[in-house]
């Protein structure tokens, strides 16, 4: 693909896309074998829970609360304190995690020839274009895109390129800046007739004059 003249990028349709199956595929035939260790890391076997891990529980009654005043246990029945999470609680207890030294890998089945892959070398002939779309991001707006040609011979491609955007493009730049110096010219006279219209504040003197009135 080129732009202006310019390659900026190029591929192949077989590689690049999903138009035909796949050269190769997994081996069905092949099996992960039952001693496979897939797991990179692994508990530490010398790794054990200390003795007073769970002596402490998760939640404890708040030490700071204290019964209301007000309350009648008659009717409220016997006052608890609310309970808090405990600072003092680890948590469950989880083993270091180490490197597993049985590691093989992540398991992948052997690769063979795809049966139902057929090259095609006639993969980019499409007689019927009907259009040709754009998928783009642009911060500022103003691009536009003519003289759009897709060959499959290069010199067909500069030719075109020759007799129009290579003519062109001196004239179309000329023709963009002109826009915008237009543009900046109105917005300037924008600004200016806002200004102008801004009614002005009042003066010092024009109050002295309004006090001697009164």
């Amino acid at each position: 693909m080129h732009i202006d003249g310019e390659k900026k990028e190029s591929g192949s349709l077989e590689e690049d896309w999903d138009f035909l199956p796949p050269k190769e595929i997994d081996d069905p035939a092949d099996k992960k074998p039952a001693s496979w260790v897939d797991e990179e890391m692994m508990d530490d076997p010398e790794s054990k829970k200390p003795a007073n891990w769970d002596d402490e529980p998760e939640m404890i009654a708040d030490p700071e609360a204290k019964q209301p005043e007000d309350w009648d246990e008659e009717e409220d029945g016997a006052w608890e304190a609310p309970m808090i999470q405990n600072p003092a609680y680890k948590g469950p207890w989880k083993a270091t995690r180490i490197k597993n030294p049985s590691y093989k890998g992540v398991w992948a089945a052997k690769r063979i020839p795809n049966p139902e892959y057929h090259p095609d070398a006639k993969l980019h002939v499409f007689k019927d274009i009907g259009a040709v779309g754009f998928d783009l991001w642009q911060v500022k707006s103003g691009t536009h895109f003519d003289n759009i040609v897709i060959a499959d011979s290069m010199e067909d491609a500069k030719a075109v390129a020759k007799d129009t955007f290579e003519k062109n493009k001196s004239a179309e730049k000329k023709m963009k800046e002109d826009q915008d110096a237009e543009q900046r010219t109105k917005e300037e006279a924008t600004r200016k007739s806002a200004e102008s219209d801004k009614p002005e504040a009042a003066t010092d003197d024009d109050d002295d004059e309004a006090d001697d009135e009164l």
